[in-house]
């Protein structure tokens, strides 16, 4: 015990103290503050350009419709609509306009030209054509123009009045959508949807990232021979065991790390975003209780040695980066196969596909504290898929550890998948 201690401790130790550590440590928040809080710069930076009503509307539709979505981009009747020209046109004058239209955009002199028709007036839409086309918060403005000013004059056509057309056409809604839990109100769904990707996303990074850690750390010390003089002194599975503990150790660190500053920008968000002058309103947090956050680390915990275990046993077969790169691919592909299945199952997180993939110890550790964070999951499933990915573990340790004790110590030709299978069946 005192041998697999001090593994883990040199394990811990010689990557913590290093700067990539740090800089990565460091990068992971730096990463989570952009996209907390660009997006809702961006969208402040991103309202429609002031001149997107410098445009001429063609219209051809006999009514009042063009001259009203002027006003609208405008700002309303109190608006500049000096910048948008209306030609009122028949549908013969149309191509001849828009040709005229279309030199007046070359020459820059204004923006675009929007065609209103009959068939903006059925809902079929209208066209436009501008430099600025390929501006999507201009392009949304326009259309959301001609959307309210149309449907203004549809109602007017059915015989609603004047009024009660302008008040209809200005309605908005937004659908809040709470998450309901056994214990009650949950806090915002879409802030649940978002944490559990967010936390899917994070433990594959780390499992991942640190899996892969493990396979090289095995591979350089089987190159530089430093192996051979360790396990001179040390059970290869006491130096497997040490080192998937130490590197474990190093991934939960970083990620304590990163889901405490986490917390605290999503908790502070809206008081820094209204300190920058953009509108935010606070973010409500899913309920969470200690023992969900322990499952967590434990369902992490498991995974990683999961997949630790498989790495280090390829890592003690291969004897280049090349190599490496080929004899991964299958677990790496274990691991990508939660995150195919990522919006599946957060579209039906108790359907058939989500409780299968709960039960796969490959793919449990990231889908189940998926659906713990976007559902209520009952405390026997989350009980036997604990005890699933603990019986792949003990599998994966055993297979691995059989490999790694034989493989470690061979150099030269890389060993075929019978020549491993002999290995673990006779070690």
């Amino acid at each position: 015990m005192r041998k697999l201690w001090a593994i883990v401790e040199r394990e811990y130790l010689e990557r913590v103290r290093t700067r990539w550590f740090a800089v990565a440590t460091v990068f992971g928040p730096i990463v989570l503050a952009g996209l907390m809080y660009l997006p809702a710069y961006a969208a402040m930076r991103s309202k429609a350009s002031v001149d997107v009503a410098r445009i001429q509307i063609l219209d051809a539709t006999g009514t009042e419709v063009g001259r009203r979505v002027a006003n609208e981009l405008n700002g309303g009747l109190t608006g500049d609509t000096n910048r948008t020209r209306v030609i009122a046109l028949d549908q013969l004058a149309l191509a001849v306009a828009e040709s005229a239209a279309t030199k007046a955009v070359i020459a820059k002199t204004i923006k675009g030209y929007l065609v209103l028709d009959h068939s903006a007036l059925i809902g079929r839409g209208a066209r436009y054509a501008g430099s600025n086309a390929t501006s999507s918060t201009d392009m949304r403005r326009i259309e959301m123009a001609v959307n309210r000013e149309v449907l203004a004059q549809q109602l007017r056509i059915a015989g609603v009045t004047p009024a009660d057309a302008d008040r209809l056409k200005s309605m908005r809604f937004e659908l809040q959508a709470d998450r309901i839990t056994t214990t009650g109100r949950g806090g915002s769904g879409q802030v649940s949807i978002l944490i559990a990707v967010s936390i899917a996303m994070l433990l594959y990074m780390t499992i991942f990232i640190y899996g892969q850690n493990v396979l090289r750390g095995v591979m350089e010390e089987k190159q530089t021979r430093v192996a051979e003089i360790v396990v001179s002194s040390v059970r290869p599975t006491t130096l497997l065991a040490g080192k998937v503990l130490g590197v474990g150790a190093v991934g939960l660190t970083q990620m304590i790390i990163w889901i405490g500053v986490s917390f605290a920008m999503a908790r502070y968000r809206a008081t820094l975003l209204n300190m920058m002058g953009i509108d935010a309103t606070p973010m409500q947090f899913p309920s969470t209780t200690i023992s969900q956050t322990v499952i967590l680390v434990v369902f992490f915990m498991l995974g990683y040695t999961f997949y630790a275990a498989l790495f280090a046993a390829v890592g003690s077969t291969v004897n280049t980066e090349q190599e490496a790169q080929q004899a991964q691919l299958p677990i790496v592909m274990l691991l990508i196969v939660s995150i195919m299945f990522l919006q599946p199952v957060l579209n039906s997180p108790d359907g058939k596909l989500a409780n299968t993939l709960t039960w796969l110890p490959f793919s449990s550790p990231i889908v189940m504290p998926l659906r713990m964070s976007a559902v209520s999951v009952p405390t026997w499933e989350i009980v036997a898929s604990l005890f699933a990915l603990m019986a792949g573990c003990y599998i994966a340790v055993w297979v691995a550890a059989r490999i790694y004790r034989t493989g470690l110590l061979m150099y030269g030709k890389r060993p075929t998948m019978r020549e491993m299978m002999r290995w673990v069946r006779h070690s």
